[in-house]
């Protein structure tokens, strides 16, 4: 049988097909981040619980409760109870070296694109984190979450820009980081919704630093620790894999047949059925085997034949294909 001549549809299909092996195989660093997606799961329950404790203590349910009555009541004046997830939670058990009691105070934002540094204002990270955390879900809508960590050491480019566009677009991100007045929608306002909590004062975060104690503050720090480290995970993994369709792709360039790449699927241990490839290929089977392509032009020409011989003649080419 006439070998088949690798195409550039032909490359595409057969690395698509290694690289979602390698995505899918049961490595330490898959288990690791899988891991770490699980421990933010647990942290986020731990440190959502506490932060309610926190925040209702400085503004307890009763007084959030009658603001709001008055406000019913008297209107704009009164309106002075908002919901908020982010939150500078402070303390003040550090001392300094005169013996003084120090502030410590960072921000907390628990809502999908939260800072992940404590800084107040939204950046990449938070985004890292999202598309690390619905990496499955992104997946399915045919978006790229791994861009950022394929694209770790590269600056903003078109290609960056449009994967991470997609991405917070399936995600209903809509840039808004503050109050409850936004307008995420799906997975994104799904994913806020339960952080929520009420509190007094409409201004920024920044402006009512909330009390806690020093181990309630190292509770919230672990949390944003594990958010951290959910990112670091997921870029790790795919350091692995890119690194592994890098070589991929050098040596799929360089083979001339279809039957070189299926020998190095099989090589590592990835069944490839070449028929499959071929029939699904746009024009790998008809170009590319010459008898085909000669039967092919054979055909296009103008020449007087009988009805039974043009039967005969695509009975032959048909026979001749399967």
């Amino acid at each position: 049988m006439t070998k088949i001549r690798m195409n550039t549809e032909l490359r595409n299909k057969l690395f698509n097909k290694i690289k979602n092996v390698f995505e899918n195989e049961d490595t330490q660093e898959r288990e690791a981040f899988l891991m770490a997606r699980e421990e933010v799961d647990s942290q986020y329950g731990i440190a959502s619980t506490l932060a309610k404790e926190v925040v209702e203590r400085s503004y307890p349910v009763d007084d959030v409760a009658t603001l709001r009555t008055f406000k019913k009541k008297y209107g704009q004046p009164c309106d002075v109870v908002a919901k908020d997830k982010c939150f500078y939670f402070s303390h003040n058990e550090n001392v300094d070296e005169d013996n003084e009691q120090v502030e410590t105070k960072s921000h907390f934002d628990f809502g999908l694109f939260g800072n992940l540094n404590g800084s107040e204002y939204s950046s990449d990270e938070g985004k890292k984190f999202a598309v690390a955390y619905y990496r499955e879900e992104l997946k399915a809508k045919d978006c790229n979450p791994d861009i950022f960590a394929q694209q770790n050491e590269n600056k903003d480019n078109p290609h960056k820009t449009k994967h991470v566009d997609e991405c917070m677009k399936a995600l209903g991100h809509s840039g808004s980081s503050y109050g409850s007045s936004d307008d995420n929608i799906g997975m994104t306002k799904e994913f806020n919704q339960p952080y929520y909590l009420d509190v007094i004062g409409t201004s920024y975060c920044r402006s009512r630093a909330i009390a806690c104690t020093k181990n309630e503050y190292e509770q919230f720090e672990q949390w944003r620790t594990a958010k951290g480290n959910l990112v670091s995970k997921h870029q790790t993994w795919i350091d692995t894999i890119q690194k592994q369709c890098d070589q991929l792709k050098i040596g799929l360039k360089a083979y001339r047949y279809l039957s070189e790449g299926i020998e190095l699927a099989t090589e590592l241990g990835i069944q490839v059925d070449e028929a499959e490839l071929i029939r699904t290929n746009s024009t790998g089977l008809t170009i590319y085997n010459p008898s085909n392509l000669a039967s092919m032009i054979k055909g296009m020409k103008n020449k007087h034949q009988s009805r039974e011989a043009k039967i005969l003649a695509r009975k032959q080419y048909e026979e001749s294909i399967n």
